[in-house]
């Protein structure tokens, strides 16, 4: 099992996210901007980062800028759900809106596998 930290300023974005991460066996933690999830990051590492792109008070480009910026959190993988791949540039990987749950679980499988087994 993975621990998942997933960043979406919509409730109902992170709801779906966490339901369909959480039944494929990981652990799930959520929150609602990109501040608060780098406080996540540094209390409890995650495995996996899912973020959007667009959010208020820190958007996913700060929010990976920063993860990145960080010795501490620069290797954890990061996919970006956004409907403007442009916006994921330093992501690991991108997962266009609107998603399909067999496509968000093969990405995250996907990252989640090169980060154990290296590049």
């Amino acid at each position: 099992m993975s621990r998942i930290l997933v960043v979406d300023d919509e409730p109902d974005l992170r709801f779906l996210l966490r339901h369909v991460l959480a039944s494929a066996g990981h652990e799930v933690t959520d929150a609602g901007d990109g501040a608060t999830a780098l406080d996540c990051v540094h209390e409890t590492p995650p495995d996996l980062v899912v973020t959007d792109m667009m959010m208020p008070v820190m958007g996913g480009v700060e929010f990976i800028h920063r993860l990145r910026a960080d010795p501490h959190t620069a290797a954890i993988p990061v996919l970006a759900v956004s409907g403007d791949s442009h916006l994921a540039v330093d992501a690991d990987a991108t997962v266009a809106k609107p998603w399909q749950p067999a496509e968000l679980r093969a990405a995250v499988d996907d990252l989640l596998r090169k980060g154990r087994d290296g590049p």
